[in-house]
């Protein structure tokens, strides 16, 4: 619920424009672009399965042709100096368009697709594309969603661990998916040393998140080889390519 006060032009905007921040500035002129890092996490962790509501809302309030002086949200800073910034930045991330970059997220038992991974990565990286390497025993699941928020290819790797995909995997994939990313390329990988379920049940997730799925994936025996990482290579050049087709169209 938004709380408008006319007399001093004051939005009261309860969760939204929020960020989980505590410090000792109180205003965003005092902080500088360093608050956007805070309002962009806030969002993709809080508030992105709701983006189709934040549109609805955005144009409810620009109807409204509110003259809006300073936004004081529940959580975080207050926004003094341009309230505007932060209300274009909720319009651009509630739409969820695919970005010109990557996100390769994994983890590995022995090491093998942390080599697929890498490899991944450099295809990516070849067709110019930037893209980031998150392995979810580093990085906290807060920060590989942010990051996913608005890449516009997600390649993910996983070992196969009683006939399922390792633990860190799930538990990062299951907060990924309650958070309704949309326009997603995707692409799985991993290796394993007995039935190899990992890329399939990936695959599962993808589809279910309504994610457009480049390739069937690569899996591999054991500890991939030269050729075997040419493969991983080459997943993630086609991952790339794709991509840029589809911010061509």
């Amino acid at each position: 619920m938004f709380t408008y006060m006319p007399e001093e032009k004051i939005l009261f905007s309860s969760d939204a424009f929020g960020q989980h921040y505590a410090g000792d500035k109180f205003f965003d002129d005092e902080i500088g672009d360093e608050i956007m890092f805070h309002a962009r996490k806030y969002y993709a962790n809080i508030l992105l399965h709701f983006s189709p509501r934040v549109q609805a809302l955005l144009a409810d309030v620009a109807k409204m042709n509110l003259d809006i002086r300073m936004i004081c949200p529940d959580h975080g800073i207050i926004w003094r100096k341009d309230p505007s910034k932060i209300i274009t930045a909720y319009d651009q991330w509630s739409r969820q368009e695919p970005a010109k970059k990557a996100v390769v997220i994994f983890d590995s038992m022995w090491g093998s697709t942390t080599k697929m991974a890498r490899a991944v990565t450099s295809g990516i990286e070849s067709e110019n594309i930037g893209v980031r390497l998150m392995n979810t025993r580093k990085w906290h699941r807060s920060d590989i969603m942010t990051a996913v928020m608005d890449a516009g290819a997600v390649a993910v790797g996983s070992p196969t661990l009683n006939n399922g995909i390792f633990p860190v995997i799930a538990d990062v994939m299951t907060y990924i998916k309650g958070l309704r990313p949309q326009n997603k390329l995707a692409a799985a990988f991993g290796s394993y040393g007995w039935s190899g379920e990992a890329v399939k049940i990936l695959n599962k997730e993808f589809e279910e998140m309504k994610w457009e799925i480049v390739d069937d994936g690569v899996k591999m025996l054991y500890v991939p080889d030269a050729s075997d990482l040419e493969r991983c290579f080459d997943l993630g050049a086609s991952l790339a390519k794709k991509l840029k087709e589809k911010l061509a169209e």
